[in-house]
């Protein structure tokens, strides 16, 4: 039904689907892949990538957590589903920073893979904020740790406000973007951080970050060419 609305709404213009059935508790079984495929088909849904749920963990802002052997063996199984029922391209979601899996994604699939990213830029912009004016990533950092274990209750996420440093305890402000804790910290409360307002009812960080993004877009930029260039590197060949 959902199909069939976009393709009435769409009109002439095209667009594309995909089909997420990843946010599960337990990994989709390769059978679970099959049925929903062959569903699809049947029901006449065009789509052009699928997101299963692997074995593993697929944190947030973190590289996968899992054996990459066990990994590999489950995404070979998934991607000859979707060779044979397509093809079509599988997704891995909440991929940023797992680079340990990329090249078993890319020997797997053929290169037929969509990498899901997106809130890593946000902490690109944080790590950019670090170096122009520390003394704010140190708001954002504290109010951070004080939602988080609000926050966390929505994503898949094992980090521990105990294993992260307390602001007082930070020496170097780039070091938060290099540990796992503070990362998901970071990364899990960027929307309390974004929407948080005062007694005023003004924004508390919004507009400051985005002022200080606005004035500094060569920075930010750099950050993330880097940060996209080491996640293009692995899909450019298949090995």
């Amino acid at each position: 039904m959902m199909y069939q609305h976009l393709k009435k709404t769409a009109g002439q213009q095209s667009f594309e689907l995909e089909v997420s059935v990843d946010e599960t508790d337990q990994p989709t079984s390769h059978a679970e892949h099959f049925y929903i495929a062959s569903e699809l088909r049947r029901l006449g849904v065009q789509w052009v990538s699928l997101a299963p749920r692997y074995v593993g963990r697929f944190e947030k802002g973190v590289d996968y957590l899992g054996d990459l052997t066990a990994f590999e063996a489950d995404l070979a199984g998934h991607a000859a589903i979707a060779r044979r029922m397509g093809p079509y391209k599988l997704s891995l979601h909440s991929g940023s920073d797992k680079f340990s899996i990329y090249p078993a994604a890319m020997r797997q699939t053929h290169g037929l893979v969509h990498l899901k990213t997106a809130g890593t830029s946000y902490l690109d912009a944080l790590r950019t904020i670090a170096t122009l004016d520390s003394d704010f990533l140190r708001e954002i950092y504290t109010f951070s740790r004080e939602h988080y274990d609000v926050d966390k209750a929505s994503y898949h996420v094992s980090a521990k406000l105990e294993r992260a440093p307390y602001p007082d305890e930070v020496n170097d402000w780039l070091d938060l973007f290099d540990q796992f804790d503070t990362r998901e910290i970071l990364h899990v409360t960027f929307g309390s951080v974004l929407t948080e307002t005062d007694a005023h009812g003004q924004w508390r960080f919004y507009d400051r970050l985005m002022k200080l993004l606005r004035d500094n877009p060569e920075a930010y930029a750099a950050n993330l060419e880097k940060h996209f260039r080491r996640h293009l590197q692995p899909f450019l060949s298949v090995s």
